[in-house]
Formats: structure tokens, C-alpha cells, sequence
């Protein structure tokens, strides 16, 4: 048997998860956004770092409305969502040069959504070659930057988006 050491994961798998409210709505109030890896926020909606990554670079972009279904969401809310996904999407283009993307919306708990009663847009950048060894052979993820360099990286270019409120 091989051991894999991850100790950045302990505190999320020991962390109350009935204690520690919605990460959406935490990051859209709170004062540090390098405490919740949020790196664009406005009236409407934000983007956000994934805190376990698929790969560098895994953003979300959720609406500021707490909902869990598209279909509860305002025009408006639906509009910026879609837009900061672009943005985000460009972003990522231009900082990392991924060979593609996963793009994509898991709604309830039965269909994979890690919060269930919040939407949200996952963003996975992909490269060739990107399914290691490590994936196949392990089952085991292997993501090289840190997450406060990819937050470094990216929060400067996010702050020079300007979207419609």
C-alpha cells in the first residue's frame, strides 16, 4: 500500500459541515477574499477558486442569490452568470493556455453537487495529457500550484473586469 499525504485536506474533512454555512454565500460577504479564494464579486455574481481542485486553475462562478436551480434565478442574475463565466473562461486562457475546457452545473446532491442549495458553474482547464499516471493507476489527483499562487495569478486579472451590476 502506498500513502499519500495531503494534511491541506484535513481541516475540510473535519471541518462542521452544518456549522459552516454556504461558501458561496460566505465568499459574497466576506471582508477577506483570500479567505475564500474569491477573486471577482459584484452585486450579482462571483467567482471563486475551487479550495480542492481538479486541476490549477478550477474556478466557480455562482450567482449572489442563494438558489439551487436555474430556473429560480432572475434574467438579470442569469445574464451575469453566463458573462463572468466567459470572462472567466478568457482569463484562464490567457494566464494558463489550457488545450480546452470542462465547463459545466451539478444540481441536488443525487446529480453531484458538492452544494446542493446553491448553484454554481465549474470551470476546469484541461491540457493534453493532463490524465497522469497518478489519476489512472491511483485514483489520486495531482494539482502542482498552490493555491495562494494561482489567487496571486489570477485575482489581478479578474479585477480588471468591468461587468453591468
Amino acid at each position: 500500500m502506498h500513502i499519500l499525504f495531503t494534511p491541506w485536506r484535513y481541516p475540510y474533512l473535519t471541518a462542521p459541515k452544518s456549522e459552516s454555512g454556504c461558501i458561496f454565500c460566505n465568499a459574497a460577504v466576506s471582508a477577506n477574499p483570500r479567505d475564500t479564494l474569491t477573486l471577482f464579486r459584484n452585486a450579482t455574481a462571483l467567482v471563486m477558486l475551487n479550495r480542492y481542485p481538479y486541476t490549477n486553475g478550477h474556478v466557480m462562478v455562482a450567482p449572489i442569490a442563494h438558489e439551487a436551480r436555474l430556473f429560480d434565478s432572475t434574467d438579470a442574475s442569469l445574464r451575469a452568470l453566463i458573462r463572468l463565466t466567459a470572462e472567466a473562461q478568457r482569463i484562464l486562457s490567457d494566464v494558463y493556455a489550457p488545450h480546452g475546457f470542462n465547463v459545466g452545473m451539478n444540481f441536488g446532491q443525487v446529480a453531484g453537487a458538492g452544494v446542493a442549495d446553491h448553484y454554481h458553474v465549474h470551470i476546469v482547464p484541461r491540457w493534453n495529457g493532463d490524465s497522469n499516471f497518478m489519476t489512472v493507476t491511483a485514483q489520486t489527483r495531482l494539482v502542482p500550484e498552490d493555491l495562494d499562487v494561482t489567487f496571486d495569478k489570477l485575482t489581478p486579472r479578474f479585477q480588471e473586469i468591468a461587468l453591468p451590476e
